[in-house]
């Protein structure tokens, strides 16, 4: 393909600049066509044929001074800088007509090939007046977006000629992980964790920190009553104890090759970013200090605890582009590169699967190392297809095969689990829509039990 019909195909693909014949002026050349052919059986010569052929478009060609001249045509587009994985967001454009001519216009937007929307726009304008048209955009693929172009196409009301329009406008986007279930947490977390039947109750001990004085119920501790408070106010009063604020929370992000199994919304990784963000905002919430390490084969990001609700954009900002690697995960080699970096006691939350972790011996040297000073808590997705085929009926040979070879899976899973367990390892799988629940709910409940 040539250079110039590379730009004839570019133009016609809404790109460039320039002028195009719409489908009203083919459809009048096609009549006008007839009759120059009924002409030539009527003894028209081929002269007479090639000059009104030439009038023909000449004549169209006034069609353009009815249009808008393109200096005349603003496009401006309103998109948020950031933006949540999967949801819909509404993206304004402007498109203002200076001229005093009116017009009819298409316009499709230069968005990345991962985005999900309808094109091209249509509508009219008149002279003088400004229109502020607007499309659905869905981003199903976290990163760094540019968005750097609009295309404008416009014709006047005769609809003869169309005038093509480029603007250049760059404007950044960052698509970040779905923050649906933190903001949940946010705004109440006993009420994100009701339906798991998990609650955020005080310490049934005077241990931990002293929350408030209030009168004293049936069921409450005696040994808890405030004598002091009681004696002034002449009520029976009682001191409310809450779990110590402060504790040190690490969560490991594994982005090695397994996580990129895909499930029925996004992959491993996605539903592991969304409940490790979630388990953040509870744990900032709560007071206490969150850090963060992504790995596969070596370490990718690290970030040092802090505490604070600051700190929770700060961790989005260092993993919202992180993305699985082709290697697979050296469990061995994090479990080490932690031992170094956390030295207080704290709660290691690991995201990963837990089928090849059960497979790694090597990390089984640094767990036992780890677990002397740190608590383990690994959680993982539950394979669906597994669970689906042990509760299928086995209603022929390959069926009850199928069905027989996944309950051995099973076993074989539930026997190796059991084996790190008593190495002090927690292992935890969840239904992919309630990862982040789950994740802390056991978050929740150990913080409950003082085990930080």
């Amino acid at each position: 393909m040539t250079k110039s019909s590379r730009s004839l195909l570019g133009r016609l693909l809404f790109q460039d600049k320039g002028i195009l014949p719409t489908g009203r002026l083919l459809i009048v050349y096609t009549c006008f066509s007839g009759i120059l052919f009924a002409g030539t059986l009527v003894g028209l010569s081929w002269t007479w044929i090639f000059v009104l052929n030439g009038l023909f478009l000449a004549l169209s060609l006034i069609d353009l001074t009815f249009s808008p001249s393109k200096k005349n045509i603003e496009v401006k587009r309103s998109i948020p800088d950031q933006m949540e994985r999967g949801l819909d967001y509404t993206v304004e454009l402007t498109i203002h007509n200076t001229s005093d001519r009116d017009m009819s216009y298409r316009l499709l937007d230069g968005t990345p090939q991962s985005f999900q929307a309808t094109f091209p726009l249509k509508g009219k304008l008149s002279g003088h007046s400004t229109v502020k048209p607007s499309y659905h955009v869905v981003t199903p693929v976290r990163g760094d977006y540019e968005l750097t172009r609009l295309y404008f196409r416009y014709r006047s009301s005769l609809g003869l000629w169309e005038k093509q329009k480029t603007v250049e406008t760059v404007e950044k986007v960052k698509v970040i992980p779905d923050l649906t279930e933190t903001r949940k947490v946010l705004e109440d977390a006993q009420l994100f964790l009701l339906y798991e039947g998990v609650k955020i109750r005080k310490m049934q001990s005077g241990a931990g920190e002293f929350s408030k004085i209030r009168n004293y119920v049936v069921g409450d501790d005696p040994r808890k009553i405030n004598w002091r408070q009681t004696a002034k106010l002449r009520e029976v009063m009682t001191n409310e104890y809450e779990p110590e604020h402060g504790k040190y929370i690490t969560i490991l992000i594994d982005c090695g090759r397994m996580m990129g199994a895909e499930l029925k919304k996004g992959n491993r990784l996605e539903r592991s970013l969304e409940a490790a963000m979630t388990v953040t905002a509870a744990a900032l919430q709560n007071g206490d200090y969150v850090s963060v390490l992504a790995f596969s084969k070596n370490v990718k990001v690290y970030i040092p605890p802090a505490k604070g609700m600051a700190h929770l954009q700060t961790i989005l900002h260092r993993i919202y582009n992180l993305e699985v690697d082709a290697a697979e995960s050296n469990y061995a080699a994090v479990l080490h590169y932690v031992q170094t970096v956390q030295k207080k006691r704290s709660l290691l939350l690991l995201f990963s699967d837990i089928h090849t972790f059960l497979h790694e011996d090597n990390a089984l040297y640094y767990l036992q190392r780890l677990r002397r000073q740190h608590l383990f808590l690994m959680i993982g997705i539950e394979d669906e297809m597994l669970v689906k085929r042990i509760k299928s009926e086995p209603v022929d040979e390959i069926q009850a095969m199928m069905k027989s070879m996944a309950q051995k899976q099973m076993l074989v899973k539930k026997r190796e689990k059991s084996k790190w367990e008593k190495q002090g390892l927690l292992m935890v799988e969840a239904r992919e829509e309630k990862l982040a629940t789950t994740a802390v709910s056991y978050y929740i409940d150990l913080m409950n039990r003082g085990l930080v």
